[in-house]
């Protein structure tokens, strides 16, 4: 009898190994399951249970409400579940599922923190389905809270135990991510795979041309043949790869040589040339040929023409009339990159490229630079008008989308009213200062203490009223931050002085006298080293781009380092800038080298 119940003992025994290898411990304890019931089926039977079931029913019913996009009521549910009462796994679970709901509510600091729980040092215990689902939540809030190698490293990790469409979306998310960094992200010697993708990444960006980075890429390749890159590369890349390597031989410049816009054209030009010299001072087999705008016939007869002559590409129209009709083809024979904006949602031909010193710009990068200063609710004076319109637009929704609050908002008064507006805008309160205090003493008028800085876009006469009259208005303290307009470039210590204490974005041409570049054009065109080096500077960023477009649009994230900003293609294929910044110290500007640009 117990030689035939052998057989059964041993089937017995192997199931209960195999169980207790497949799930947690018991100390770990049990994860929920996929449940079988609706939600309000699971919260009822919750109501009835023993507490350690019904956290368990709980979960799986809030977990329910969350697969099913109802977030509210998520929350509601996870709310009930005593946290600190459950077993590791499940305190894994919540903080996992508390981390996904504080994503979806646009607040990744909240899931990191909800992340750091001391159960996950257990993570590893747990199957895989819920390390990768923990360790991806963290991935994606690490990026959302611009940390992109924390967010790489962590899908780095996670990737051998991923398959399928998530991980091919896993691949090319760390490519993304690696991508979008400096080059002078130091390596990472701890891990080999992190390393090797910091190593392509920065091979391609640091190659000048397409067919150096088509060459750096197969030479990456052969040298990490056991690379997961390597065994597939990621989309971009095959892109680059594919590309043509033709190199660009006969460009046209289409600018206005005669009326209101010649002698920003002629900067322009100049700018194009001399970046042109500087690269090859032993010439070079690229043909730069002027073409008048002023002088055309229409703008299908230049390409036509343009088409016969072998150019590969167009630098220009700078008029933005001229603009507008290109985009509105279906599209161009020519790539082009126009040195100015269509109107914005325009739907654009998909040769068309376009490029400028957008005040837009400039406003994004002052919300960013106050943001990381720590301010949350901002004031704005800007001018009236379009102009003034669209910057404003641009810093608000920069600024609503990076979480702050804009509190006012008005159209720059002339200076005679100056005064009252700003005692306005920052509801200047004189309350008790008319009477007398209780030493006997006047008060002092007091601003409200609900605003954190002035946004400002203006010129430098406007800006010269604003500063003195924030002092005026006892505001001497609320920060200024401001675009480039008010910088007349001119060394006027007079001007700056009234201009002190304020921050502003400006092209790394006007603020750094040591570059080459600029250097070299000045000698030729003093007048480089003023206000209108903005335009020269765009000129040479024009040269820059002239060749990377293709890059650009194949490596969406490459940054290119300019004269007048750290220059990025949007999807709109519109180039868009990055600023360093600068502030108005005793009559004087002065870079602040404290803030680099990402």
């Amino acid at each position: 009898m117990p030689a035939r119940l052998c057989p059964i003992i041993l089937i017995c025994l192997a199931a209960l190994l195999a169980a207790c290898a497949s799930s947690p411990t018991s100390t770990l304890g049990e994860l929920p399951r996929t449940p079988q019931a609706t939600t309000q089926q699971l919260l009822e039977q919750a109501d009835s249970s023993d507490p350690q079931k019904a956290a368990l029913l709980r979960l799986s019913a809030s977990d329910q409400s969350f697969q099913q996009g109802d977030l509210a009521k998520s929350r509601e549910i996870l709310a009930l579940v005593p946290l600190e009462q459950l077993p590791p796994a499940q305190q894994i679970f919540a903080s996992t599922l508390r981390a996904e709901l504080a994503l979806a509510a646009n607040d990744p600091q909240q899931a990191l923190q909800a992340l750091q729980h001391v159960a996950f040092e257990r993570l590893g215990e747990l199957p895989v389905e819920q390390q990768v689902r923990s360790q991806l939540v963290s991935a994606k809030a690490l990026e959302a809270s611009d940390q992109p190698l924390a967010a790489a490293r962590e899908r780095i990790f996670i990737a051998p135990l991923l398959s399928g469409e998530e991980a091919q979306s896993n691949h090319e998310t760390i490519w993304r991510l690696v991508s979008g960094l400096p080059v002078t992200t130091p390596q990472d010697s701890t891990d080999p795979d992190l390393s090797g993708w910091l190593a392509l990444a920065r091979s391609v960006k640091q190659a000048g041309t397409l067919g150096q980075q088509q060459r750096a890429i197969d030479n990456w390749v052969q040298q990490n043949p056991q690379h997961p890159a390597a065994q597939q590369l990621p989309e971009p890349l095959v892109m680059l790869r594919e590309l043509a390597d033709r190199p660009l031989t006969h460009v046209a410049l289409l600018l206005p040589m005669d009326g209101p816009l010649a002698g920003v054209a002629r900067a322009l030009r100049d700018g194009f040339l001399a970046a042109h010299l500087q690269a090859h001072p032993e010439g070079s087999e690229l043909q730069i040929e002027l073409y008048d705008s002023t002088r055309l016939g229409s703008l299908d007869t230049f390409y036509r023409q343009a088409q016969a002559a072998g150019v590969q590409l167009v630098v220009g129209p700078l008029e933005k009339n001229l603009v507008r009709q290109l985009s509105e083809k279906d599209e161009l024979p020519i790539t082009t990159l126009a040195l100015n904006y269509s109107d914005a949602g325009q739907t654009t031909p998909p040769q068309l490229f376009q490029f400028g010193l957008a005040a837009e710009d400039e406003a994004r990068e002052v919300a960013r630079r106050a943001w990381a200063d720590g301010h949350r609710r901002a004031i704005a004076l800007t001018p009236r008008g379009e102009w003034g319109a669209r910057v404003l637009d641009a810093f608000r929704r920069s600024w609503e989308e990076a979480g702050g609050t804009l509190v006012a908002a008005q159209a720059l008064a002339e200076p005679v009213e100056m005064a009252n507006q700003i005692a306005s805008i920052l509801q200047i309160r004189n309350g008790e200062s008319r009477s007398q205090s209780t030493d006997g003493s006047a008060t002092q008028p007091t601003r409200r203490q609900d605003v954190d800085f002035l946004f400002l876009a203006a010129t430098p006469q406007q800006a010269q009223q604003v500063k003195p009259t924030l002092i005026f208005q006892y505001a001497g303290d609320l920060p200024v931050y401001a675009t480039s307009h008010l910088h007349a470039a001119n060394e006027n210590r007079s001007q700056y002085l009234d201009l002190e204490g304020i921050r502003f974005a400006e092209t790394p041409w006007l603020l750094d006298p040591q570059l080459p570049l600029r250097q070299q054009v000045e000698r030729q065109w003093p007048q480089a080293g003023g206000s209108l080096g903005r335009l020269y500077a765009m000129g040479a960023d024009a040269y820059l781009l002239a060749p990377r477009l293709n890059q650009l649009l194949a490596l969406p994230d490459t940054q290119l380092e300019g004269m007048s900003g750290v220059l990025t293609l949007n999807p709109a294929q519109r180039i868009e800038r990055q600023l360093p910044w600068a502030e108005f110290q005793d009559g004087e500007v002065h870079s602040l080298t404290d803030y680099p640009v990402e």
